[in-house]
């Protein structure tokens, strides 16, 4: 059986970081360990694991991700999971790439052709959502996600809320689908009064109306609004994501592939929901590698129903010329038609990386900061 050989990652513009496994075969599978705002948190730990992994045997991902959770004492969180989840993802990925097929079908084998996606308008103050929304239907999307409302305050003006509405409906005015994503940003004197304001215009959900600290204030929102509730990127593993089945709080479940510990992780994580009639839509504003990951899963998983994707995303276009089609040698995988990706059928990914490009941008990209956010009276507003 082939062994770990080495175990590296590389930071690449516009904020990802990019974990390769290489065996003593000269096998070698990629995986996505991004955090944003915390890469070299992630790389500290990547360091410590690379050197304890050499010698295990590559086909071994459950024994190599139990390892890494149970032996450490220490377990969860999201620097720890998103270092577990850049292993176990490039383990997958050569595990397939050894076998000549295509992820989905070491899974079980896929269960739909294609994958419903959408994508982002706008940014943290989006100014013309009219033109990006059309400019994303001219792309092929049929949904969009986009910010709920700029940075607000503990309780605020009930009037900042007003240009939320306006926005959703000036997005479905044009036929596309809209999430809305609180971001966490709102407090719950707040949120209750725009999720309600946000309720007869028809959302396609609102995204992390409250932060997940607050699973009590999450579940009682719940039962005040018809609006499907999501969450999950803030979850990292499925102890995580139990209170929020068993509570019955959440309808759209938004595991992160590169947080919460990888297409196995994604999978169990998966499983559970499905037995609470929960929809799972994975999180992804990330990288292609993360993306190719999570369409692995999609077309394995049931209770799948939307995938992010960050093409032309604002924090891409913030880097220039890096997107999510800057790293692969084929960016024809990640085309858009009718609201659809198709299946990605290539060995491993289904997606060929460019190394060089990799090794070449990594030489001199910065760690990415996350913004920040202050009220008139400089104290500090979430994210």
């Amino acid at each position: 059986m082939a062994k770990i050989k080495s175990i590296e990652y590389f930071r690449v513009l516009p904020r990802w970081l990019f974990v390769k496994i290489t065996d003593d075969e000269g096998q070698y599978g990629w995986g996505e360990s991004t955090l944003e705002g915390h890469t070299e948190a992630i790389e500290g730990t990547l360091d410590s694991l690379s050197k304890r992994f050499q010698g295990y045997e590559a086909d071994d991902i459950e024994h190599i991700w139990q390892v890494v959770w149970r032996l450490g004492f220490y377990r969860g969180g999201p620097v720890f999971m998103s270092a577990i989840s850049g292993i176990d993802i490039a383990l997958w990925d050569l595990k397939g790439r050894r076998l000549g097929v295509p992820i989905h079908q070491l899974l079980g084998g896929k269960l739909r052709t294609k994958v419903s996606v959408y994508s982002w308008i706008g940014g943290d103050r989006p100014a013309d959502v009219e033109a990006a929304g059309k400019a994303r239907l001219a792309q092929g999307f049929k949904a969009i996600k986009m910010n709920a409302t700029e940075d607000i305050n503990w309780l605020d003006s009930p009037h900042a809320l007003d240009a939320s509405v306006e926005r959703l409906k000036t997005v479905k005015a044009l036929g596309l689908d809209a999430a809305l994503d609180f971001h966490g940003r709102l407090h719950k004197p707040m949120a209750k009064q725009l999720a309600k304001a946000l309720e007869p215009h028809r959302p396609l959900f609102i995204e992390e109306p409250l932060l997940s600290e607050h699973p009590e204030a999450i579940k009682q929102l719940s039962s005040q609004v018809s609006c499907p509730i999501a969450l999950g990127e803030r979850l990292y593993s499925r102890w995580d994501v139990k209170r929020f089945l068993e509570d019955a709080s959440v309808d759209v479940l938004q595991p992160d592939i590169s947080h919460c510990g990888g297409i196995s992780e994604m999978r169990r994580i998966a499983s559970m929901a499905e037995t609470y009639d929960v929809a799972i839509a994975p999180h992804c504003p990330l990288g292609p590698i993360a993306l190719a990951a999570c369409i692995q899963c999609d077309l394995n998983t049931p209770n799948f129903v939307i995938q992010e994707m960050s093409v032309g995303m604002h924090y891409n276009l913030e880097a220039g010329e890096y997107d999510i089609t800057s790293y692969v040698k084929d960016a024809t995988v990640f085309e858009v038609k009718d609201g659809y990706v198709e299946a990605l059928t290539a060995p491993g990914l289904g997606i060929e990386v460019d190394e060089e490009a990799v090794r070449r941008v990594a030489q001199s990209t910065q760690p990415w900061p996350c913004k920040e956010f202050y009220g008139p009276d400089g104290s500090i507003r979430e994210w």
